[in-house]
């Protein structure tokens, strides 16, 4: 009879904590949503008046959303992010020629999108310099952002960490 009982209480245990779990775990559309709020320009954290500027813009009615880097008011890098089916992809074409593919993580929630690593275009080699990770934690400002980012090389991973701040 004692055995009986911890077993039924472990499989409700399991069941409660998968059925927690599926109504918290956010859908592609949601956080498409949640990046389209990021429309707008950006600058670093900190950096008035500087060189350096990151645009959001929507095209194809709205179902892709542009991310342009400026650098004295040059396009310098570009990633589109848009729905693809349950989950959202983002492309990523960078200046050094190449264009990772990235989707949204399972691990992702409204406040906080990861996006791992899918593929590459235009790189013959995994082991040469290319985008491996990307994410954006919202805040409750819906003026500031923290952008990460990672780029895998030869020498193994290098992150880095952006507080954007909405200047428009």
């Amino acid at each position: 009879m004692k055995l009986s009982i911890v077993i039924l209480s472990t499989v409700l245990i399991l069941f409660t904590s998968f059925n927690t779990r599926a109504t918290t775990q956010l859908n592609a559309t949601e956080a498409y949503a949640e990046m389209k709020s990021l429309v707008g320009q950006w600058q670093k954290q900190g950096s008035k008046n500087s060189n350096f500027v990151i645009s959001f813009e929507l095209t194809a009615n709205d179902s892709v959303l542009i991310e342009t880097w400026l650098h004295k008011g040059n396009k310098h890098s570009l990633t589109l992010y848009h729905l693809n089916g349950n989950s959202v992809m983002a492309t990523h074409y960078c200046p050094q020629g190449n264009q990772p593919r990235l989707q949204l993580s399972p691990r992702s929630t409204k406040n906080n999108l990861y996006f791992d690593f899918l593929d590459v275009t235009n790189l013959t080699d995994l082991s040469k310099s290319h985008q491996h990770s990307l994410a954006f934690e919202f805040s409750t400002d819906s003026n500031k952002v923290l952008r990460k980012e990672s780029y895998l090389n030869e020498s193994g991973e290098d992150n880095s960490e952006l507080v954007l701040v909405r200047t428009k």
